[in-house]
């Protein structure tokens, strides 16, 4: 079995191997409510120069973390600094949706029924009329 060789233009370095990286999916990473309010506090206090900009390098977060996470505690959201579940959201009609379904079938199985019970009365009508029952006497 022979390795794939690097092809360089300028000649140098022919027939190196081809080194290749395989890079771990990245994982999102997810801040709970008391982590953001704590970088809040903490971003706010610094004063120094450069010590926002530390604290931003230290705890690998972007400004935009921070505009978002301020807007939310300003607003009072504080339950919405938790991380959010990802995926699809569960609808909050689901429970209606469910019961709408459900009643729709039974209403077709019902239907089903009388269209059945109908056709033996008219069956049975019929019957009837031949062999000289009268069906409105008690």
């Amino acid at each position: 079995m022979s390795l794939p060789f690097m092809k360089h233009s300028n000649g140098v370095k022919k027939n190196q191997p081809l080194q290749t990286e395989v890079v771990p999916k990245a994982k999102r990473r997810l801040f709970s409510a008391s982590y953001k309010l704590r970088i809040l506090e903490e971003h706010e206090r610094a004063t120094k120069p450069g010590e926002r900009g530390a604290l931003l390098r230290r705890e690998g977060l972007y400004s935009s973390n921070l505009t978002a996470w301020r807007r939310q505690r300003d607003q009072g959201q504080i339950g919405a600094l938790s991380p959010k579940k990802r995926g699809p959201k569960p609808s909050p009609d689901a429970a209606l949706i469910r019961e709408v379904t459900r009643l729709q079938k039974e209403n077709g199985r019902l239907e089903r029924k009388l269209k059945q019970a109908e056709l033996i009365i008219d069956v049975q009508k019929k019957i009837s009329a031949l062999l000289g029952i009268d069906l409105e006497a008690p």
